[in-house]
C-alpha cells in the first residue's frame, strides 16, 4: 500500500490564530476549513487576497456554468483535489450525471451529455487552457449566448482557477476525505 507524499507545506494546524480563524469563519461558515485554505492561511496576507477574489457568490453566470468551467479547468490541469472539493460542495446543485462528471475530466464538448451551453463552456475552458486564446468562431458563438458581463466572468473564473491548480499541483495538497477522486478513465 503506498501512501501519498507529504505536501511541501504543511497546512496548519488548530488553534488558529484570532484573524486567521475569523478568515476561516468567514469562509467555511461553521464546517472545517479546507486543507487548502490551511495551507494557504500560512501567508494570511495571501488567504485575504485569495478571499477577495473568490467568485463562488451568486454571479452573472449560473451555478452550472461556473462549477462547469472550474471543474473542467481543474480537470484539464491535474488539479484532482479541487475538482472533488467542488464536485462534493456544488455538485448536486449542478446536477451532475456520472457520465458528466466522467467527460468533464476524460470527455470532449462534443460528447453527448451535454447541453448546448455546456459544450460552449467547455470550448472556452479547453481553448483558454490549450491556447491562452479564444478564436474569433468561438468568440462569435460564446457572445451569441452570453453576454460581455458573463463572458468576463467565466474568463476570470478560467485563470482563477489555472491559479489555484497551480498552486494544489506544486505544494501537493493532499484529498479532503469527503470529497471524490477523478473518474477513471474509459476502456
Amino acid at each position: 500500500m503506498s501512501t501519498a507524499p507529504q505536501p511541501r507545506i504543511a497546512p496548519l494546524d488548530p488553534p488558529y490564530a484570532a484573524e486567521v480563524q475569523a478568515d476561516f469563519d468567514k469562509l467555511m461558515r461553521g464546517q472545517p476549513p479546507l486543507l487548502l485554505f490551511r495551507t494557504v492561511a500560512r501567508n494570511p496576507r495571501v488567504l485575504q487576497r485569495m478571499m477577495a477574489g473568490s467568485l463562488l457568490d451568486r454571479g452573472s453566470i449560473s451555478l452550472r456554468a461556473r462549477e462547469l468551467m472550474i471543474l473542467r479547468t481543474c480537470a484539464r490541469t491535474g488539479a484532482e483535489y479541487e475538482w472533488g472539493v467542488h464536485v462534493a460542495v456544488f455538485g448536486g446543485k449542478a446536477q451532475w450525471t456520472p457520465e458528466q462528471l466522467e467527460s468533464s475530466v476524460h470527455g470532449a464538448a462534443g460528447d453527448g451529455c451535454w447541453s448546448a451551453e455546456d459544450r460552449l463552456v467547455l470550448r472556452l475552458a479547453d481553448a483558454l487552457h490549450d491556447t491562452s486564446r479564444v478564436s474569433e468562431a468561438l468568440w462569435s458563438e460564446l457572445a451569441a449566448h452570453f453576454t460581455p458581463e458573463q463572458l468576463l466572468e467565466l474568463l476570470v473564473l478560467a485563470g482563477l482557477y489555472h491559479g489555484v491548480s497551480y498552486l494544489i499541483n506544486a505544494i501537493g495538497i493532499q484529498h479532503e476525505a469527503f470529497a471524490p477522486r477523478f473518474p477513471a478513465r474509459p476502456a
